[in-house]
């Protein structure tokens, strides 16, 4: 099977999805570090959906 190539999405440097990349999906500790304070900033986000994120379990169900 052919190893998987990843772009670090903090600066875009391809990076092998294989165990010995220690900090697989970033190319670094340092770009790590740096995502992780955009987050804990805010300047990342996961999008939301109004229309979905009030669905439950009991509401896909339904049929």
């Amino acid at each position: 099977m052919a190893d998987v190539i990843v772009k670090c999405p903090t600066c875009d440097k391809a990076v092998a999805w294989i165990s010995s990349s220690t900090y697989r999906p970033f190319c670094s500790d340092r770009c790590r570090i740096i995502d992780l304070g955009e987050w804990a900033d805010g300047k990342r986000t996961i999008p939301a959906d109004a229309d979905h994120d009030d669905v439950t379990a009991s509401d896909l169900d339904r049929e």
